[in-house]
Parts: C-alpha cells; structure tokens; sequence
C-alpha cells in the first residue's frame, strides 16, 4: 500500500502540543492510568510517559456472546505524553530538540489545542489562542523536518560526489540524484508553511513513499487535532474558535481532522457513552489505516490490529511468527455474514477459504491453518 509510516501493527500514538495546556491529563483520561504529570506549571513533563490504552469495540463483545467464548481480549494502542513545545524548540529552546527527538519515535500525533478559558491554569503565550497555537506547533515541527531535509542533501551531495568518483556506482548515484530533486521540491514546498502529509496531496508514488519512509519525518504523521472546551461547549458541541480552526486546517493541515474534547468533562465524567476518548482512539486508528481482525473460540475471542492491505500469511505472523513461517491457508468468515446467520438462524454459513496473499478485509473472523499443528 502506498502511505506513509511503519509498517508494523505494533503503533504508537503521541501526544503533543504547547506546554501547560493539559497533554498529560488527557494521558492520564485516555490510558486511565496515573503516569504523567498534570502540573500547573510548564515543562511539569520531560520525560516522555508510555501506556497501552484498550480500542473498545462492541463487536467484540457480541463475537464472546456467539462462541460462548469464556473471555474477550480488545486490541490496543500505545498512548505517549510528550513533554509540552515552546517557540523555538526546533532551535533547541526549552529543551525543545530532545522533545522534537520523542515526536519523531511516534507513529500518529493527537494534537491537543487550548480552547477553554480559566484564570488559574497560566498559559504560555498568556492568552487563549487556538490558532496561534496550531501555527507555533505546526512551525516547529516544520523546522525540525527542513533542519533534517537539509542534513540529508548535504550528506546526499557528499556520497553523490564520491560516487561519481567510483566506477560501479551508477545505481547508487541514480538514486541519490532522485533522492536530491525530490527534496528540493519538498523543501520549497515547506517553506510555504505546508507539512511533508500535505505534499501532492497524499498522492505518492511507491518510490516516493520508500524515499520518505527512510526518515520518519514529523510532519509525515497523521495528525488528529483535539480541541480542548470548557464542558459546557463539549456536551453542546459547539465552540466560538471552532470554525477559525477549521480554516486553519482547511489552508495549513488540510489531511489532519478536528475533535472536540474536554479535559474537565472526561475527569468527572463516569459515563462511557458520552466520552469523547472512545471516537478519539477510533479516529486516531482509522488515520493509521489500521482495520481488525478476530479469532475465536472457546477460551477466547480476540481482535488483532493490522495495516490495511495485510495479507492473510503477514496476519498471522501479527499472533506469531511461527504461524506466518508455516502458513498453509485461512477460512474467512465476513462479520456480518455470521451476525446475519444467527439472526436468521441459518446453519449454513459462508466460509471462504484463502491463500497466502488474500488481503485481509476490516473485521474478518480467520481462522488460521499451519504445518507442525499451529492453527
């Protein structure tokens, strides 16, 4: 498939943001667990704070019903608080390259932006401003990536001249000389402001996809923008800064979407079903392009993340690798063809079975055969 990022089904996701505006106790709501530091102070966070948070899924829940599975197992994310940029972190300042550094190790970014009003939490820039805030984030991560672009044509112009100098380097300097025009054109391109995700408008090429994918640029990741209300406009879902943010987007980040959350609501709110963290994580998962499968049985029912366009012999590595090394087959059942089969009750249910290179679908229920027994 042709996006950007890792390959693997093992992502993270980071949050990040202007310092003090409330990252870590998003961290804290969202991975409902105590690690970070939700100071009233800036730089409260320095080290980064990991947590595996739960994708909840309804689906999951009705599979265990149907197998009269003893146990249900819901696949996961990893959720990093990042400590908190200033103006002029990509220059170093406020420790801001050792930061940029943490950004770059995520795979997606929740994007969290100060909208609420409150005397008593101090703001960095001293006022409440969501859209000068999106842009001093955005710059930064803008500067780190055009500090790396420059870095890589200064050391691609080093090995091209060496390899001109070399006979048997003709591959090596046709790919470097590839490597050199498209960064002039992304360089310009980032001058203007746009992130590396905005570039030909996610339309890459392979070539172009591998040429990106060697250097894990920030402004790369999916980045899901998270307004930060007071309660009252979150249970409305309505916000004065939203529609300046969204022109925001629609001029600067135009692939990132926006979400309305509030931090105050999800600290007191008991209520799943009225909680933004759930359709967050859902969001977040979709921009990574990652879709489910499910096992089941007995003992258990289980959903496996995956990146779309996994094949069915790469899935089964994801439960181990033994299973992708002795593959044979797998028999596919579709979701909603075995929820039709029980409404109806129907004892003829359709089964596929596929080979090693089927791609695997959102929500397929597999079961999986190997040599040596590992089914």
């Amino acid at each position: 498939m042709n996006f950007l990022g890792r390959q693997s089904n093992n992502l993270s996701v980071g949050i990040v943001g202007l310092a003090n505006i409330g990252k870590s106790t998003l961290f804290q709501n969202i991975t409902h667990s105590k690690l970070g530091n939700p100071a009233n102070y800036p730089f409260a966070t320095i080290e980064p704070a990991h947590a595996i948070t739960q994708i909840h899924n309804d689906k999951l829940t009705r599979l265990q019903e149907i197998y009269k599975s003893k146990k249900s197992i819901p696949s996961t994310l990893t959720v990093i608080d990042i400590a908190g940029l200033t103006k002029g972190a990509a220059d170093g300042k406020g420790l801001g390259n050792k930061f940029l550094n943490d950004i770059k190790l995520v795979d997606g970014l929740f994007h969290l932006v100060r909208a609420f009003k409150d005397e008593n939490i101090t703001h960095l820039e001293s006022n409440v401003d969501p859209i000068r805030d999106l842009g001093l984030v955005q710059d930064e991560l803008i500067l780190k990536d055009l500090n790396m672009i420059e870095s890589i044509i200064t050391s691609n112009n080093k090995r091209l001249n060496s390899a001109s100098k070399n006979q048997g380097g003709h591959n090596l300097k046709g790919e470097l000389e590839n490597e050199l025009q498209f960064f002039d054109k992304l360089q310009d391109y980032l001058y203007n402001g746009q992130k590396v995700a905005n570039y030909k408008n996610n339309n890459w090429s392979q070539e172009e996809v591998d040429i990106l994918n060697k250097y894990n640029f920030l402004t790369s990741k999916p980045s899901l923008i998270l307004l930060n209300v007071d309660p009252e406009d979150y249970i409305s879902g309505k916000c004065d800064e939203l529609k300046g943010v969204e022109d925001w987007r629609d001029q600067f980040a135009p692939h990132d979407r926006i979400m309305l959350l509030s931090n105050k609501f999800e600290s007191s709110n008991k209520d799943e079903a009225k909680s933004a963290l759930p359709k967050i994580i859902q969001e977040m998962k979709f921009m990574l392009q990652l879709i489910n499968f499910y096992t089941c049985g007995p003992l258990e029912v289980r959903q496996w993340n995956i990146r779309n366009g996994t094949t069915a012999k790469e899935a089964a590595g994801v439960i181990h690798t033994d299973l992708q090394s002795t593959f044979i087959n797998a028999e596919i059942t579709k979701y909603q063809d075995l929820i039709e089969s029980v409404k109806t009750k129907s004892a003829k249910l359709l089964t596929h079975k596929v080979g090693k290179d089927y791609i695997m679908q959102d929500d397929d229920i597999v079961y999986f055969k190997a040599t040596k027994g590992k089914n």
